[in-house]
């Protein structure tokens, strides 16, 4: 098995188990892109906003941490 399949498969799992599949995380991200566009006050939930904001930041954590295992 190579190291890039590993790779791919970790962050399959950990997409997963964060939010159900991956059409569940993109179906956040795309709520995320249009709270961008629109959000003013009182147009969104403040917990939607913030769930939202995890899953960018967990996108960002995942993307980091593959970078970091390619590195080292």
């Amino acid at each position: 098995m190579s190291k890039d399949f590993d790779d791919t498969k970790n962050i399959d799992l950990a997409i997963i188990e964060a939010y159900g599949s991956r059409e569940g995380l993109a179906q956040v991200l795309d709520l995320g892109i249009e709270m961008l566009f629109y959000l003013e006050e009182d147009t969104f939930e403040r917990k939607d906003v913030q769930h939202v904001a995890t899953a960018i930041r967990f996108v960002r954590d995942v993307l980091k941490e593959n970078d970091f295992k390619q590195s080292h």
